[in-house]
């Protein structure tokens, strides 16, 4: 490795050479240190010394990484899957790590071209890269009408709550931000974790409007100085900073978004009165039931997982209801499906999103999907059941098609949901085990017993049967079912249901699990 200026040089074989923030290495090694210090199994690996390279040397067996995917979402997965001894061998780091992969995905991570192999190896781009994303959920994660219904007090004459929910979280944060600057009578504002940053003013401004017992406003005229007490600020104020004065002063985007992140989560600062809070129907921001809340997030974090470029869902019936977003999906599933020259790109007008959300129920009519008394302005209305049926269906065609892809050696041109049944029992049984299931509404398959006989037909040393359960109560199901997840994603399959979604048995979600799995033995099998 070699220093420039701020970055680090790799050389790689061949002569290649890739270029990481020495800034980012030494901030994300302490806050893993700061996260994972009192972790039973992480601890281990720490503290990282964040002026050497052994976030890179010790982030290869995916604990890590595991373990701070279930600090940005909890219970994403279930550490008994884990390899967890202080030695293990590379296969052992395999499943860590395509279970910290796979996890990753189903939280909302876009993981572009990062096998395994790429982590085990240490490469310092890719790392540097997930981990990032990984601190980014973390941080952000809360931030929303939902978890903090005082952020009615951002909203800007003439909108409503549909405004706010547009908004990605960081753009969020920099109302949440300028308001506070606002209330302090200041003329500054701040447009972007950058250069509007650079000179710690309006830090200073914002912690004391936070806090003014404990945060006094910075007077000194150096710029380092005053991003030095803007730091002793934040940690006056109980923030577990891992910001370094010169990241405020280069202007380094991802570490002040992250700065300020942890200042809203640590002290928001927003006081609404009661009626005026009442006034607002924050009912609508829930969805039917349960089960229709966890199919969006499912939804969601598939189409994330496609990786398309310059999409990325943070709510699903805001983001969908132009129409765009559907005929980029559809264009996904069936490629070359969409005349882009008859979509319009950037609608403003209801008209507009309207035309476009009519030609893709029209499209989706023209694969094949049963879109019966679905209309545009469904869609373009936030009609959510109707929503989460066009998703649900592009996702199980997409599925299928991907199988028949890797199935085609195999004689079939086609795949059903049959041939992903029938290929199940017949797995399963090859494997000397007698359960089975007669389809994907089987009332057998809640107990996770099936589904853990799959992996574990796939890959005899996915499952550790000593911690299977008969599955008889509801806890001992639930205990098999997100065993089956992890253990499932370990082998590389990519799955997005939750562990109730099995105990329901939700057909469309265990479908979709089902042929994951069929996706990995394939895979398996052409390598």
């Amino acid at each position: 490795m070699k220093r420039t200026t701020g970055l680090l040089k790799v050389e790689g074989a061949g002569g290649a050479s890739h270029m990481f923030s020495e800034e980012e290495k030494i901030a994300f090694s302490e806050h893993i240190n700061n996260c994972l210090r009192n972790d039973p199994h992480a601890g281990r690996h720490l503290p990282l010394d964040p002026n050497s390279y052994q976030l890179f040397e010790r982030a290869g067996d995916g604990l890590i990484f595991c373990k701070l995917i279930n600090l940005a979402v909890p219970d994403t997965i279930d550490e008994r899957a884990l390899n967890k001894r202080d030695v293990i061998n590379v296969y052992q780091k395999t499943e860590n790590v395509n279970l910290a992969l796979n996890a990753a995905k189903s939280i909302g991570c876009q993981v572009v071209n990062i096998g395994a192999q790429d982590l085990i190896e240490g490469r310092p781009i890719l790392i540097l890269g997930l981990l990032w994303q990984i601190i980014k959920i973390q941080l952000l994660s809360q931030i929303s009408l939902k978890n903090f219904p005082e952020l009615v007090v951002l909203l800007q004459e003439g909108e409503d709550m549909a405004s706010l929910l547009k908004l990605p979280p960081e753009d969020i944060l920099l109302r949440w931000f300028n308001y506070h600057l606002a209330r302090s009578g200041s003329s500054r504002r701040v447009t972007n974790f950058g250069a509007d940053l650079r000179d710690s003013e309006c830090y200073s401004i914002l912690l004391n409007q936070l806090n003014p017992q404990r945060c006094a406003l910075c007077t000194e005229s150096d710029l380092t100085a005053r991003a030095q007490h803007v730091i002793r600020n934040a940690v006056a104020i109980g923030t577990a900073v891992f910001i370094h004065p010169q990241d405020i002063c280069s202007g380094n985007k991802k570490l002040n978004m992250s700065f300020v992140a942890q200042l809203f989560n640590q002290c928001p600062g927003l006081v609404v009165a009661e009626e005026v809070l009442s006034s607002f129907d924050f009912a609508s921001l829930e969805l039917d039931d349960a089960g229709d809340s966890r199919e969006e997030r499912v939804f969601r974090m598939w189409i994330n997982s496609l990786n398309i470029q310059d999409f990325y869902i943070n709510n699903l019936f805001e983001d969908l209801h132009d129409g765009t977003g559907i005929l980029q999906l559809e264009d996904i599933v069936q490629p070359g499906v969409v005349n882009w020259k008859k979509v319009n790109k950037n609608p403003t007008s209801k008209f507009k999103k309207v035309e476009n959300c009519n030609y893709a129920v029209n499209i989706g009519k023209e694969m094949g999907l049963s879109l019966v008394n679905i209309g545009g302005v469904d869609i373009v209305d936030k009609v959510k059941k109707l929503i989460l049926a066009i998703i649900w269906q592009l996702m199980r065609k997409y599925t299928l098609l991907v199988l028949a892809q890797l199935a085609a050696h195999e004689g079939l041109t086609e795949v059903s949901e049959d041939h992903v049944i029938q290929w199940a029992n017949q797995k399963v049984a090859s494997s000397g085990k007698s359960s089975t299931m007669r389809n994907f509404k089987d009332q057998s398959l809640k107990n996770g017993i099936f589904l853990l006989d799959l992996v574990n037909a796939i890959e005899s040393r996915a499952v550790n049967w000593e911690l299977v359960t008969p599955g008889e109560t509801n806890e001992e199901r639930l205990s098999n079912s997100k065993y089956a997840i992890s253990t499932a994603r370990k082998v590389g399959a990519c799955v997005f249901l939750t562990p109730e979604d099995i105990i329901e048995v939700k057909s469309k979600m265990i479908m979709t699990f089902v042929s994951s799995l069929w996706i990995t033995d394939l895979t398996y099998q052409r390598s």
